[in-house]
């Protein structure tokens, strides 16, 4: 029974989300669904939480590799949760100007605006700043032209960055510029300008590769699924 429960709920309400996506009749109860998964997702936040405020604390006590790491987590997450929380820096609103709290938690010059804007922002920017180098690294292993496909990889990529800075003028601004008209006819040698062959890559080939993956995709999610209502899958029980 503690199996075959959850799956019965599990099924009925994703087959209940299915038909009331295609059926109007039972759009109603798509929406009883719905908030039912808002209070358990409600409920699960603050078990993980719990969870990491659990975890790090064990690994500062036990004073493992890295707890200086788990105690600025700790510092971070909860001084957030309480700014937003108690609306720190948030004014009253002008509907009602009596509510200190009616307004929104995210207002502009809340405490909590100020920390995603000057703390978070920042340092999402610094991240993928350093990824870049990451990323550049691993393509001059990669794309070493041993064969025809890693060639044809290679030139691709350098079109596209070449594409991307202002090097495309001084290597290709001699050609014909590509008129910004559409009904216009374009020059041949228009289509060799660095910036129209990046565009041309980006908006034919990648585009057309994108489609195929999302399609693929899309169809893994089905099958997944269709396996998780049926009672097929039951990874998501734990366990065996």
């Amino acid at each position: 029974m503690k199996q075959t429960i959850p799956l019965f709920i599990a099924g009925v309400v994703g087959f209940v989300l299915i038909g009331a996506w295609f059926f109007p009749v039972a759009s109603g109860w798509g929406d009883t669904a719905i908030k039912w998964f808002n209070v358990i997702a409600a409920m699960a936040l603050i078990l993980g939480g719990l969870n990491l405020l659990k975890l790090n604390l064990q690994k500062i006590t036990a004073r493992k590799p890295g707890w200086g790491y788990s105690a600025i987590t700790i510092v971070a997450f909860l001084t957030t949760l309480c700014v937003g929380l108690l609306k720190v820096g948030v004014t009253p609103s002008e509907a009602f100007p009596a509510a200190r709290w009616g307004n929104d938690f995210q207002q502009e010059g809340s405490a909590l605006w100020w920390l995603f804007e000057f703390v978070l922002t920042p340092l999402n920017m610094t991240m993928f700043s350093l990824l870049a180098f990451f990323v550049a690294s691993a393509a001059f292993r990669a794309f070493r032209a041993k064969n025809i496909e890693a060639t044809l990889l290679l030139s691709t990529a350098i079109i596209v960055l070449l594409g991307q800075t202002f090097a495309a003028g001084y290597l290709t601004g001699w050609l014909p510029e590509f008129p910004v008209d559409p009904t216009e006819t374009p020059n041949f040698w228009a289509y060799f300008r660095l910036e129209v062959l990046k565009e041309t890559i980006r908006d034919v080939p990648t585009a057309a590769g994108m489609r195929a993956i999302t399609i693929g995709i899309a169809l893994g999610v089905v099958a997944t699924s269709l396996r998780v209502l049926s009672g097929i899958d039951r990874s998501y029980l734990g366990g065996d």
